[in-house]
């Protein structure tokens, strides 16, 4: 096999199939490029603190490049709708949200939810409500920076819990408890501000991950690229072993041609003599 293998146009057709293997690689390396090119994360600046009307406008939509931004926005705090949100993890440990609701006056107007700290349990997030009630009172300008989250889903309580208990922070579930809010701009997002209220932990609020997918369809026809690669070499080989079975039944039957020609010629004399 090895002798049909060198013979001239076995070589040239070897060429020719590691040619065309070779644009098939080349293909494929394409395709992979291309999966990996369309995973590639455009990063965003989300740890630049921005300003608020910078980032989103009430009664609209929070848009992806809005989510996990950090912002500065200036408001007065509406005494008397603060609530708690119970059940909010920070670093593990399942507590209470004080969640204030803040009118915005450096940006479009507009009511926005601000987590203004975590505690552990529900007796010191009481406690921290009531003072940040007190303070709002007197109607002051306050500066909050944090990260802007979109509002979560509505959530029901338990079958056994109070009824007004919070368990997301749901803009559609505030403005129904926010006294005398029908028919006011709101901002569907909430922020979770850096600096915690007095008595209460800062909220752990990581930057948002941003992850990247490959394009599994490019990845696919990468793979077929180089089994085309592959099978153009295997083609070669089989033609050439298919040539060599040839020729090898072409010679056994030459031979038994051969024989039985002798054979005849043999009888054919014995016959004369």
């Amino acid at each position: 096999m090895l002798r049909m293998m060198l013979r001239p146009r076995w070589v040239l057709a070897l060429i020719a199939a590691l040619g065309i293997a070779a644009a098939f690689a080349l293909l494929a390396q394409w395709q992979v490029d291309r999966a990996v090119e369309q995973a590639t994360v455009v990063e965003r600046p989300t740890e630049t603190v921005r300003p608020l009307g910078e980032v989103v406008q009430p009664d609209g939509p929070t848009e992806q490049a809005a989510t996990g931004q950090r912002v500065s926005v200036t408001g007065t705090i509406v005494p008397g709708d603060t609530v708690l949100v119970q059940g909010r993890l920070n670093d593990g440990d399942a507590g209470w949200w004080v969640v204030a609701h803040l009118e915005v006056t450096d940006a479009a107007p507009g009511g926005l939810p601000v987590a203004l700290g975590w505690a552990a349990d529900e007796a010191t997030a009481r406690d921290a409500l009531a003072d940040v009630d007190r303070t709002a009172e007197s109607g002051v300008e306050v500066e909050v920076v944090g990260r802007f989250l979109p509002s979560e889903a509505p959530a029901g309580p338990a079958e056994d819990a109070d009824p007004q208990s919070m368990t997301t922070v749901a803009v559609a579930h505030l403005i129904n408890v926010w006294s005398d809010y029908d028919d006011r701009p709101v901002y569907f997002g909430y922020v979770t501000t850096t600096e915690p209220a007095a008595g209460l932990d800062a909220i752990d609020s990581p930057p948002p991950l941003q992850e990247a997918e490959l394009n599994w369809l490019n990845v696919f026809y990468a793979v077929e690229w180089v089994v085309f690669a592959g099978f153009a070499v295997f083609l070669w080989y089989r033609l050439v072993k298919d040539a060599v079975q040839r020729e090898r039944e072409e010679a056994e039957l030459a031979a038994e041609e051969a024989a039985a020609a002798s054979d005849a010629e043999s009888t054919t004399g014995a016959a004369r003599d």
